[in-house]
C-alpha cells in the first residue's frame, strides 16, 4: 500500500499533509538514497511558476545532496522539458515540482527515470521504505554539488521545432497560445513563432500565484473568445505545467484530448506509420471508439491517468494514446505527455491535408458527456454505499447501450468523479447530478 505516492507522484495542498517543507527534505534525501543504489549520481530539477517553487526546490535540492547526489536546477520548465533534458544530460533522475492543473496553493513533486518515463512503482515504493527511516547525512566530501542549467529554454524549444515537419511553416496561420500562466510560458510562444506562425499570446504572466486561474487547458473560455476577437485559425490552451493541451478550432469550439487523438491516429495510418491501435482510457468518449471504428483502427481502454496509457500501449507496442482531459502521448515524439509536442503534431496534419482544424475532425461526432466532481473527505468508501449503487444501477439501464457510467476516485484530489455518457445532453446531465446527488447525501 502506498503512503505518499499516488498516481501522479505527491501532490497536495502547500503546508499540510503531504506537501510541506520537511517532507520535501526527507524525500529528497531518501530518494537519492534509494536511486544512488542503481548507479545515480545526477538528478535534474524542474519546477512551474507556483510561489511554493522555491520553497520546494530548495528542500529537495537539500535532501538530495544529503544523499550525495549532484543537483543540476532548470527552473520554471515545462514537465516534459525536464523529462526530455534528463535524457539528454545523460542524467540518472529528473524531479518536477508542480501540481499541474491544481490551483496555486497545491504543489506535487513527481520523478522521471534516466530514460525519461515515470519511475516504476517498485521503486517508489523503496522511496516510501526509505522515508520511514531517520535522515542521515552523507560524509561531507561525498556531499551532492549543485549548478544550474542556463540554457533549458532553447535546449526544449529547439527540440518541440524538430517534430515539426521541415518541409512545412505555420506562416499564414494565426495562432492563440494561452501558457496557463505556467511553465510554458517562455516556450511555447516562441516554439510557434519561430516556426512561422502569427501568434497571439495569452496567460504568459506568471506572479506565482495566478497558475491556471481563469486560463489554461481547465478553463477554456479565455481562448475562445480571444481566437474569435482575433479572428483566429485556431487556439492551443495548455496547463500549467504542460503536459496537457486542449484546442479551439476558429468558429470557438474546444478540441478536447478524444479529438487530438483522432487527428493524430487518422493522420498516422494516412502516412502508414501508425503502428497498431489507439489506448484511451475508460473517461475517453464513445464518439471516439465509434469514429476510430469507422477507419479500422483498434481501440482500447486504460484505467484513467497518463501512467496507465503508457502500461497499455507498451503492452500492445502501440505508439499514440491519451486522456480526452487533454495528456496526449506519441511515443515515436517523446516519453511523456507533452502540450506543446501534441499541438505541433495537430498542426503538422493541418500542413500535410491543406485542412483546417474543423474539417480534421469531420469524421468523429462526440457523445454528449458530463463529469461531476463531488468533494469527499470521508474515511468511508461511497462508492460502496447501497444507494449510490441503486442510482447507477437505474441511470444504466436508462442509457442502456447507448451510453456509459463511470464512477471512480480522483488520484490527486479528494474528490468523487461522476462521468456519465449519452445521446441527450439533458438526459445524461440530469442522471449525473442523480448519482452525484447520492453521494452528497452521504457527506
Amino acid at each position: 500500500m502506498r503512503k505518499f505516492f499516488g498516481t501522479d507522484g505527491i501532490r497536495g495542498k502547500v503546508g499540510s499533509g503531504k506537501m510541506t517543507p520537511e517532507l520535501a527534505l526527507k524525500l529528497g534525501w531518501a530518494a537519492g538514497r534509494v536511486l544512488s543504489r542503481s548507479g545515480t549520481n545526477k538528478v535534474i530539477i524542474g519546477k512551474d511558476t507556483r510561489i511554493s517553487g522555491y520553497l520546494f526546490e530548495s528542500a529537495m535540492e537539500a535532501g538530495l545532496s544529503a544523499a550525495g547526489l549532484n543537483v543540476m536546477l532548470m527552473g520554471p520548465m515545462p514537465t516534459p522539458a525536464v523529462a526530455y533534458l534528463t535524457r539528454t544530460f545523460r542524467a540518472e533522475a529528473g524531479v518536477v515540482i508542480s501540481a499541474s492543473h491544481n490551483p496555486y496553493y497545491d504543489n506535487g513533486i513527481k520523478f522521471f527515470s534516466n530514460d525519461g518515463s515515470k519511475l516504476d512503482d517498485a521503486i517508489e515504493l523503496e522511496i516510501e521504505a526509505e522515508l520511514e527511516k531517520p535522515l542521515v547525512c552523507v560524509e561531507s566530501h561525498l556531499l551532492g554539488k549543485v549548478s544550474r542549467i542556463e540554457d533549458a529554454p532553447g535546449r526544449y524549444i529547439e527540440y518541440c521545432k524538430g517534430n515539426f515537419p521541415a518541409e512545412h511553416t505555420l506562416k499564414g496561420l494565426k495562432i492563440v497560445v494561452d501558457c496557463a500562466h505556467g511553465a510554458t510560458y517562455h516556450i511555447a510562444p516562441n516554439v510557434f513563432r519561430e516556426l512561422g506562425a502569427d501568434v497571439v499570446v495569452i496567460g504568459a504572466s506568471p506572479n506565482g500565484t495566478n497558475i491556471n486561474h481563469e486560463v489554461g487547458a481547465t478553463a477554456m473560455g479565455k481562448i475562445r473568445e480571444t481566437v474569435i476577437a482575433e479572428q483566429a485559425d485556431l487556439g492551443i490552451a495548455l496547463d500549467g505545467d504542460g503536459d496537457r493541451i486542449m484546442m479551439v478550432n476558429r468558429h470557438g469550439k474546444v478540441i478536447d484530448g478524444d479529438e487530438i487523438l483522432y487527428i493524430l491516429a487518422c493522420d498516422a495510418q494516412d502516412r502508414g506509420v501508425l503502428k497498431g491501435g489507439v489506448v484511451g482510457t475508460l473517461m475517453s468518449n464513445l464518439g471516439l471508439d465509434l469514429a476510430l471504428k469507422a477507419r479500422g483502427i483498434a481501440f482500447a481502454r486504460s484505467k484513467v491517468g497518463d501512467r496507465y496509457v503508457m502500461e497499455m500501449l507498451k503492452k500492445n507496442q502501440w505508439r499514440i494514446g491519451g486522456e480526452n482531459s487533454g495528456h496526449i502521448l506519441n511515443l515515436d515524439h517523446g516519453t511523456t505527455g507533452d502540450g506543446i509536442i501534441a499541438g505541433i503534431l495537430v498542426l503538422a496534419a493541418m500542413c500535410r491535408k491543406q485542412a483546417t482544424l474543423e474539417e480534421l475532425t469531420e469524421g468523429i461526432k462526440m457523445l454528449p458527456q458530463v463529469l461531476v466532481n463531488v468533494r469527499f473527505e470521508g474515511s468511508h468508501d461511497p462508492l460502496k454505499a447501497d444507494s449510490v449503487l441503486a442510482a447507477k444501477t437505474e441511470v444504466e439501464k436508462r442509457l442502456g447501450d447507448r451510453g456509459r457510467v463511470l464512477l471512480r476516485k480522483s488520484g490527486t484530489e479528494p474528490l468523487i468523479r461522476v462521468m456519465v455518457e449519452g445521446d441527450v445532453a439533458s438526459d445524461v446531465t440530469r442522471h449525473a447530478n442523480r448519482i452525484a446527488d447520492a453521494i452528497r447525501a452521504l457527506v
